[in-house]
């Protein structure tokens, strides 16, 4: 269904990705690298699993813990901002797009927009959990309160995100591999077009964040 380059490069790409979340992942539970924020413990990561060795160098650079640092510059705590939305949406996307499979689901005849439904739900209550564990240990808030305040700080950032993501799923599906020729998730070439869909929410979801941190309701990370 794929080109064989596309599929060497995706099988490639993928290998180095997994490789980079194993050396963060080890570096944070075996070298005893701990993040003060727990939830960074997961964000680095699964960030390694799209960005790969860009994510490894920001981690290495700016992410251990424990390491003084000269002072950080504007752009780097904007990254690991977006890098935490980017965290919940990747992971809920990641499963949302193996359940649809895996269940056939459709919506109008259509895959694309199962995918879209299950993405963003999946997407928003990961990134929203995600965000709880980062602002109700900060400002003392219980659950319900958390919550609603982990949601006023991220429906707008998840949403850039996932618009981004939504965008080139289009493109994959109607204009790179067009019908009966679709990439499923079973191909690795799908989740190399993914993770480069997911880069694109990255960089959409950056505006909105720094619109959100000027007006208070994120606190830089």
């Amino acid at each position: 269904m794929a080109p064989g380059w596309l599929t060497a490069l995706a099988w490639a790409y993928l290998a180095a990705c997994f490789c980079c979340a194993a050396i963060v992942s080890y570096d944070i539970a075996i070298g005893k690298r701990r993040q003060p924020m727990v939830v960074m413990n997961f964000v680095f990561p699964i960030t390694a699993l799209y960005f790969g060795p860009l994510a490894l160098w920001f981690y290495w650079r700016w992410g251990r813990a424990g390491e003084m640092r000269p002072a950080r510059p504007r752009w780097e705590t904007m990254a690991t901002e977006v890098s935490h939305c980017g965290a919940g949406c990747a992971l809920g996307d990641v499963i949302s797009e193996f359940l649809i499979f895996a269940l056939a689901l459709t919506i109008a005849g259509r895959t694309l927009w199962a995918e879209y439904t299950g993405d963003y739900v999946l997407a928003l209550s990961f990134g929203i959990l995600f965000q709880y564990f980062a602002i109700a240990p900060m400002r003392g808030l219980g659950l319900a309160d958390g919550l609603t305040a982990a949601a006023k700080a991220d429906v707008i950032s998840l949403t850039a995100f996932e618009v981004g993501l939504f965008g080139w799923m289009a493109v994959m599906t109607f204009v790179l591999f067009p019908a009966p020729h679709l990439l499923m998730p079973n191909s690795a070439a799908f989740w190399l077009l993914m993770q480069v869909g997911m880069m694109i929410g990255f960089c959409t979801s950056w505006p909105a964040n720094v619109w959100l941190v000027r007006r208070g309701i994120k606190v830089p990370m």
